[in-house]
């Protein structure tokens, strides 16, 4: 079964540009991956500093080959400091039974 997420942060101000240019790189090297379906990068309308990642793989195990990738970390660890959260809030899907 798929499993698809969106995962949610704010870029601290003045991080912008830093965080796009982190952003573009990071989706290039997921969608790459064996069994990611999608990863797409969004903005919210009226707050551009929200950005909401839409993500899919093929499988729960694609999933976690992506959690465990040698890339996944050092991203994250980058990440962090420039934005306004803890970490990004992921919210994970299931798709509709009908």
């Amino acid at each position: 079964m798929k499993k698809t997420l969106f995962a949610e942060f704010t870029v601290r101000a003045g991080a912008e540009k830093q965080v796009a240019q982190l952003l573009n790189q990071y989706a290039r090297t997921v969608r790459e991956e064996v069994g990611n379906l999608s990863f797409d990068i969004y903005t919210k309308t009226f707050s551009p500093r929200a950005y909401v990642i839409f993500e899919t793989y093929r499988d729960e195990a694609a999933f976690q080959r992506h959690l465990t990738a040698p890339y996944a970390g050092p991203f994250n660890t980058t990440l962090a400091p420039l934005i306004e959260e803890t970490a990004s809030r992921l919210t994970f899907l299931e798709p509709e039974a009908g």
